[in-house]
């Protein structure tokens, strides 16, 4: 094993990825990732918690990007301004395309992974909500703009990160944003 190598936390991610979505998620160990990576197991959780927080590792990210947007977001509806936010701040996950699509099939396949996802959904959403009524939206209406924007963010991303070409994730989302806002016309 290299004393050093650089980039770590991504050979790290990567591993685990494979591993997962080769042996499943319950038969990978945080010694097998460390192993394929190259690395130490200490080295391991250096960067990650545990080895469910390799594949939710954007989620702080993506929550302080949407909250800073949403906290300059030009006035609006509510709906608009977290569906804005969503865009803004999820856009660095662009660079992260085939990741994502391998991370989705890996959590779709374990009940526990996806009810994390879940979780941090619902955890990203009450946030989204917190900010908009901290600009003035009223309860229950920061809360249903909230949900549905985030249904809508995830709708987009499932049809970004599933299998074959699709447009930018940006794109997707807004899409996804507009068929929502139709369907409730």
């Amino acid at each position: 094993m290299a004393r050093w190598e650089p980039d770590a936390r991504a050979r790290l991610a990567n591993s685990a990825l494979d591993l997962y979505l080769e042996r499943g998620f319950e038969q990978t160990t945080v010694a097998d990732i460390a192993a394929r990576a190259g690395v130490t197991e200490r080295t391991f959780f250096r960067h990650f918690t545990d080895k469910r927080e390799v594949l939710f590792d954007g989620t702080h990210s993506l929550q302080a990007g949407v909250l800073e947007a949403i906290a300059v977001a030009p006035e609006g509806s509510a709906y608009d301004i977290a569906g804005s936010a969503l865009v803004t701040g999820s856009a660095f996950l662009e660079e992260r395309g085939e990741f994502a699509g391998r991370r989705t099939r890996a959590i779709t396949a374990n009940p526990e992974l996806h009810e994390r996802e879940l979780l941090k959904l619902a955890r990203l959403s009450a946030a989204i909500a917190e900010a908009l009524t901290e600009r003035g939206t009223a309860n229950p209406s920061a809360r249903l703009a909230a949900e549905a924007a985030v249904s809508a963010f995830a709708a987009g991303f499932e049809r970004w990160s599933g299998a074959g070409e699709s447009p930018p994730l940006a794109e997707c989302i807004r899409a996804a944003l507009a068929e929502l806002r139709r369907i409730v016309a």
